[in-house]
């Protein structure tokens, strides 16, 4: 405990850092207050929280599972009609979109290999196409307000404007995109001038600020039962400690790659010689490289099953796919992580690229052939420790609905238990601890983490 102070002592005393977090902190509890800025047309004081109104009022568990997800992006931004409900979704749809047509446009290729200039108009494509998100899902976030949580039949006294005319839609389009711009200005200031990577950062905030509800909720039910409420409220914070653990090892996990580098030096006596040089380096092969974007996919594919309850609504089998927490609808989401980590690890890990730079570079895989065959061996590594990473990342998918109802009882609480939102938390959290490490490290302090494993695995 005495070091973990002294630690805080030494990035208190770095002033760069220490402004650089205080920037950080600035920024977020901005953010945070514009969350709760409610639409001018709309009054919040008839509902309150939509999505408890929604659920409250019959809404569906598949509804209220996928939205209440959404609105944990935005801090509950989305229920609460803030001009902030978007976020900063918009941009991370945007940046996929990018990232991906980036492996079919050669001029958005040539970008990604310009550097720095490169970057920069990557990143202006980027910001433009945020906008066009922006003016896609706003009229779609407004429709779902005015016909699936606020019928303006039944909900008269929840508007101050009339939802059906152009007063209501055009200034709410206008200031729902201006409030997905300002946090991905937000985001990028916290990059630039704060520590860690800002639009991680406020997704992370966003999702932490529904903890303490969720916990408070979680502790009512569990008490409400009798004695017994105390001890499973503490076998539940023991088993959520576990988990975050074992997500700690998914993000940090790597296959280390030997390689050896060939050099030409002058030997003594004036004699040139081919010498290999002594040290070795490593390529680190995550084991979880998709991260949490396989899940992302997943949860984007999985309204479809959805709709095919309309077709036959008095199948059973069909109807478990409108509740995130049925068996049927979390199989075929297993199943669809799986899939999205083999997609997205092939299109995003350029082991062609990697083989040819090694080989520019004097650099081979021991044992291995330069060029062609140093590609296939990347290749079939990856591909053999994609798999148990997929596996692993499906379970954290679906552990939400595993533990749900066996001893967490709540919704909400259910949802921190593994998904998007704990692999989120956990990597923004290491990388920026990686950062703060760096500064540390650099004026001769010690880390934040001194561990073996942070050691090992540069966290």
């Amino acid at each position: 405990m005495k070091e973990f102070i002294q630690t805080l002592k030494n990035i208190w005393s770095l002033k760069e850092l220490r402004d650089k977090i205080l920037f950080t902190l600035g920024i977020i509890l901005v953010y945070r207050f514009a969350s709760y800025i409610s639409l001018p047309a709309i009054n919040l004081a008839e509902v309150g929280d939509l999505l408890e109104h929604y659920k409250n009022q019959g809404g569906n568990k598949q509804g209220a599972g996928l939205l209440g997800l959404l609105s944990s992006f935005t801090g509950g931004a989305f229920s609460h009609a803030s001009v902030m409900a978007l976020g900063i979704m918009p941009y991370i749809s945007a940046s996929i979109i990018v990232q991906l047509m980036g492996m079919a446009i050669p001029y958005l290729q040539k970008l990604q290999k310009d550097g720095e200039s490169g970057r920069n108009t990557l990143n202006q494509i980027t910001r433009w196409l945020t906008i066009g998100v922006c003016l896609v899902q706003a009229p779609s976030y407004l429709t779902s307000i005015t016909q699936l949580f606020l019928p303006y039949a039944q909900f008269s006294s929840a508007y101050y404007v009339e939802p059906n005319s152009i007063m209501f839609w055009l200034p709410s389009i206008v200031i729902l995109v201006g409030g997905s711009v300002f946090a991905m200005w937000l985001g990028e200031k916290i990059t630039d001038k704060g520590i860690g990577n800002g639009i991680s950062i406020l997704i992370m905030v966003g999702i932490l600020s529904r903890l303490p509800e969720a916990f408070v909720q979680e502790m009512a039910v569990q008490n409400g039962k009798g004695g017994m409420g105390s001890i499973m409220i503490l076998i539940e914070v023991i088993f959520w400690m576990l988990v975050v653990l074992l997500a700690v090892v998914l993000s940090v996990a790597v296959r280390k790659i030997p390689i050896q580098y060939v050099s030409r030096a002058q030997a003594r006596g004036g004699v040139n010689r081919n010498l290999m040089q002594g040290a070795r380096q490593w390529i680190p092969l995550k084991v979880n490289a998709a991260g949490v974007m396989p899940i992302i996919f997943a949860q984007a594919l999985m309204f479809v099953p959805g709709l095919l309850t309309k077709v036959d609504e008095s199948n059973t089998f069909l109807a478990g796919f409108k509740n995130v927490f049925s068996w049927q609808y979390n199989v075929l989401f297993a199943l669809l992580i799986i899939i999205f980590s083999f997609f997205y690890t092939a299109i995003t890990i350029p082991v062609n690229q990697m083989a040819d730079d090694l080989k520019r570079n004097g650099g081979l895989v021991p044992k291995v052939r330069p060029g062609k065959e140093t590609a296939d061996y990347l290749d079939d590594i990856l591909s053999k420790i994609t798999l148990p990473g997929a596996i692993f990342l499906s379970i954290f998918a679906i552990l939400p609905a595993i533990v749900h109802g066996t001893f967490v009882q709540t919704d909400a609480f259910a949802l921190f238990f593994g998904g998007t939102s704990l692999l989120i938390m956990v990597g923004v959290i290491l990388d920026t601890v990686q950062q703060i490490n760096t500064y540390l490290l650099n004026h001769h302090y010690d880390g934040l983490m001194q561990s073996k494993l942070s050691r090992t695995t540069g966290y």
